[in-house]
């Protein structure tokens, strides 16, 4: 679980955030360059908890990544407020 407002800790230059859990999330570009076609990824690196228990790791497409972005903002705004999200049917996206 993150923490918010004041309390949370500030995000580091190097693309890291601590949650209050002790889990490091780490933002970062991975650039695979074979010859014929590069690849570009956005890397999610959540690591291991407070007590070791091993984190998850994601590779995103530039898109994919945006469409994280916006899931995190609205449900940030939702838990802000304490509302329900608006669970989007197949084939919709959330559009803020």
């Amino acid at each position: 679980m993150a923490t918010a407002g004041h309390d949370r800790p500030p995000t580091s230059e190097d693309g890291c955030i601590v949650t209050t859990c002790g889990r490091r999330i780490a933002v970062r570009r991975l650039r695979l360059a074979p010859a014929d076609r590069p690849i570009s990824r956005v890397t999610l690196d959540v690591g291991r908890d407070q007590g070791g228990e091993p984190g998850v790791w994601a590779a995103l497409t530039s898109d994919e990544a945006r469409d994280l972005a916006r899931l995190l903002l609205l449900h940030a705004g939702l838990a802000e407020r304490g509302t329900e999200p608006v669970v989007p049917t197949r084939g919709h996206s959330l559009s803020p």
